[in-house]
């Protein structure tokens, strides 16, 4: 092992790429620790407090840690991730998008490009929403189970700081794609994958040690068991793959026989990654930001609306919580799949290309088998991901610990960004003949 990370910095080419990654990633830690200018420090703290807990958490998750301390990087990179998946399901119902992901390396160039600007424009979006919420003190009802902030991060009122911050959260998302496009092209791996891989680890030392501040030695034991059975698990799904044989038939091409090979198609068992967690916390953000624009009502109806989503909606160490949450991400992880995996168009390039599958007809019967090869896969992923994010859930509302969030998404992200980066330095070290880590 020690060798093969020996070979790693024999090689120029590389050592450089993951120097400049480490680079990259230095500058955006440093980053997230620069606050916005003009918020008032005691907000600042209380906001620590109430991200901590239900879906908040993503969103800090997903920034590193620069949402509870309202940093430039306040955003991360969740309009960059929101956008793209924006793309991908637009170029399913958009013929032209769909033109262009078929176009290869040039269409895919212009879709990048829309995709920049839907992410500057959902990061204005966002962070007017963030200003005006939490700016007046009127975001309350984003918190639950946890004494929400009753100070506003703008003790002078939105006009003129606020309208200072709205463009520099905007900044601090488009500096952030920059970087990611930086790591993509000179770095080492996928550059946004990276950018969120070193936002979720740098949570995870947090987060253990909160537990440890609460005297639960036990439970301390208990998460770094069930985090390590995690690792082992997501190891063993996402390396998982169902294969379809394809075999292709014989044919003349001028004087040279062509075809007459076997492969096959690979179905990942977890072919939507953490997307669908993704999608379900988006969706249960929402009822709290329907809470929000009721104000904050101590009688009535609308008092009665804000506490049942208080207690039931944002509250992570609830069982209507827990439940919805696993229910939203099986529903969106066989949504996804349904866009990204398409057998009618996979069995016509099979039919194109003279290969067919051995035992099926070309035509609807490919089709039928594919799409029933997908469905059958998707369950047992989508019922993984959906264990793996709300089992930790499961452990802190038994230690009665507020203050660790997302652990399972924590996990299956950091894995998933890992062992994708080790099969890029593999191949890299492969290819200049040395041996990789995966050999």
């Amino acid at each position: 092992m020690l060798s093969n990370v020996k070979n790693i910095f024999k090689v120029t080419d590389l050592r450089n790429k993951i120097l400049f990654t480490f680079m990259i990633i230095a500058l955006y830690r440093i980053g997230v620790h620069i606050r916005v200018p003009g918020v008032d420090p005691l907000a600042i703290d209380q906001l620590n407090e109430g991200s901590q807990n239900g879906v908040l958490g993503l969103f800090n998750l997903f920034s590193g840690g620069g949402f509870k301390s309202f940093s430039i990087f306040a955003l991360g990179i969740m309009p960059y991730i929101t956008a793209s998946i924006i793309m991908q399901v637009l170029g399913v119902v958009i013929p032209k998008l769909e033109e262009l992901q078929q176009e290869g390396a040039v269409g895919q160039r212009k879709i990048t490009q829309y995709t920049r600007y839907v992410t500057i424009a959902l990061a204005t979006l966002q962070s007017t929403v963030l200003v005006f919420l939490f700016g007046t003190g009127g975001g309350a009802a984003f918190f639950s189970a946890v004494q929400a902030p009753s100070v506003p991060l703008l003790p002078d009122g939105i006009w003129p700081r606020g309208y200072l911050i709205i463009p520099t959260l905007v900044a601090g998302t488009a500096v952030l794609m920059w970087m990611g496009e930086l790591i993509s092209q000179r770095g080492i791996g996928n550059g946004m994958s990276m950018i969120i891989f070193a936002s979720v680890v740098s949570s995870l030392p947090a987060g253990f040690y909160s537990i440890l501040q609460v005297n639960k030695v036990f439970w301390f034991v208990v998460m770094v068991a069930v985090t390590l059975g995690i690792i082992v698990a997501v190891v063993f799904v996402e390396l998982g793959q169902r294969r379809i044989p394809v075999q292709f038939a014989k044919r003349v091409v001028g004087r040279r026989m062509m075809g007459g090979q076997n492969t096959y198609i690979p179905l990942k068992v977890n072919q939507s990654g953490v997307i669908p967690i993704i999608f379900a916390s988006s969706i249960l953000l929402l009822p709290a930001i329907l809470a929000s624009f009721l104000g904050g009502a101590s009688t009535g109806w609308r008092a009665d609306i804000q506490r049942y989503i208080d207690q039931y909606i944002l509250n992570s160490q609830n069982i209507v919580y827990v439940t919805l949450f696993a229910l939203l991400i099986i529903a969106f992880a066989y949504f996804y799949n349904s866009i990204a995996f398409d057998p009618v168009r996979q069995a016509d390039q099979i039919r194109k290309q003279g290969g067919f599958i051995p035992g099926v007809r070309p035509g609807p019967q490919t089709e039928n088998y594919l799409a029933k090869a997908v469905n059958r896969i998707t369950l047992p992923g989508a019922v993984f991901i959906a264990l793996i994010a709300i089992f930790p859930y499961l452990i802190l509302w038994a230690a009665d610990v507020n203050s660790f969030a997302f652990a399972g998404t924590s996990v299956l992200i950091s894995v998933g960004v890992a062992l994708e980066l080790m099969r890029q330095i593999d191949s890299q070290l492969m290819l200049r003949n040395y041996e990789g880590f995966l050999k």
